[in-house]
């Protein structure tokens, strides 16, 4: 009972002053989460009404059309650098060139996928999805953000799970989901506090750890490796041979869809450097992933096909990283759990409302009983 006691005591510590220290911050993080839960539908959508609508056509131009075209576009600025295209999602949407800046900021060209004509550029690292993502990992701040924000979603952790420990539900479960809307001001805010935190705490904690992670994935990756006793994946590289230019962005795709012959290539790397490998992006019917959980890395010169990723024979510790994202974003239920996690995100701004007037009723009352004259004490 003594070990019971004590541990609700140091639960009720931690939760209240890691919550009082970046309360606001985790209600940030997690507000911007929750507008990203239809990020690529949103993106998607910022498209069609700066381009228009395109009319689908019976045949695209080819993917190494596109690649031309990108390049001169770019022939006059040295400050541009080639990444990747992604390929046009559905028949009505353009293909998207994606390039980075002297400042590593993405940009895209938007090219008419029947048509093979620029349709626009886009800063994309300023578009509304771009920047709540910039916050939501890392603030705006860089590597120093991504830390900041990982230690953060180390710290919500730690708040769900004294949370769960200091739930009232435990000695009577009915107790711990009601809230007493005819009850004291005080006593209606505890009881939203405890039923928010409870209803939530389960999701909140899969964002958190996974959101840790990945922001420290530097060595989060390698433990989760060694603990699920999986090699990491090996490096690969391009071979260069002696005057031979690259093989074509079509071919290249062509071989890889023979590798996983029933999944959909999303889009494909553009090589920066001549011992590149290009990395052709998938995504199988099975996968809840819009962008694919599946690839295939090629070797630019030979065409060797160097790694498969085939989420259905994933080693374990791939396994394990790839339910990462299931739980991050809230796609394990489908449509229903993303919907979900639009409230799960704006759950820790009613959590952190509400527990800072619980410690302002703390502390108001000991404020109170200080002030009070010694007579009365008495």
């Amino acid at each position: 009972m003594m070990k019971s006691h004590k541990l609700r005591d140091t639960a009720f510590i931690l939760h209240r002053y890691i919550g009082l220290g970046v309360g606001l911050l985790i209600a940030l993080v997690c507000l911007t989460g929750s507008l990203l839960v239809f990020k690529t539908e949103i993106g998607q959508s910022l498209i069609i009404q700066q381009i228009g609508t395109i009319v689908p056509q019976e045949q695209m131009v080819s993917i190494d059309a596109v690649l031309e075209t990108g390049k001169s576009a770019i022939a006059n600025r040295p400050d541009l650098k080639l990444y990747g295209i992604n390929l046009p999602a559905t028949p009505s949407l353009p293909y998207e060139v994606e390039l980075f800046d002297a400042n590593n900021l993405l940009i895209q060209i938007l090219i008419h996928p029947y048509t093979g004509a620029v349709m626009g550029w886009n800063e994309a690292d300023y578009s509304f999805e771009r920047v709540a993502l910039r916050i939501h990992y890392g603030l705006l701040l860089g590597r120093n953000g991504e830390i900041i924000v990982g230690i953060t979603g180390l710290l919500l952790f730690i708040l769900c799970v004294t949370g769960l420990i200091l739930w009232p539900g435990w000695r009577k479960l009915i107790a711990g989901f009601k809230i007493k809307w005819n009850a004291h001001p005080k006593r209606i805010n505890f009881d939203i506090h405890k039923v928010a935190g409870m209803v939530t705490a389960i999701f909140l904690a899969f964002t958190a750890f996974t959101g840790f992670c990945w922001n420290f994935s530097d060595w989060s990756y390698p433990i989760i490796y060694t603990l699920t006793f999986t090699p990491q994946p090996p490096a690969v590289a391009s071979k260069p041979i002696p005057n031979q230019a690259p093989l074509k962005l079509s071919q290249l795709m062509e071989i890889s869809q023979k590798v996983i012959p029933d999944a959909t290539s999303i889009s494909i790397t553009i090589p920066d450097k001549p011992e590149d490998a290009v990395y052709v992006h998938k995504r199988l019917p099975q996968e809840a992933l819009s962008a694919g959980e599946s690839g295939v890395y090629l070797d630019q010169y030979s065409s060797e096909v160097l790694r498969v990723v085939d989420s259905r024979k994933l080693p374990l510790g791939e396994s394990v990283l790839g339910a990462f994202e299931h739980l991050h974003y809230g796609i394990f239920w489908g449509i229903s759990s993303r919907i979900l996690y639009i409230f799960v995100g704006l759950a820790p701004t009613i959590l952190c409302i509400t527990g800072f007037v619980m410690y302002w009723y703390r502390y108001r009352k000991i404020r109170q009983k200080d002030m009070m004259p010694d007579s009365d004490l008495n």
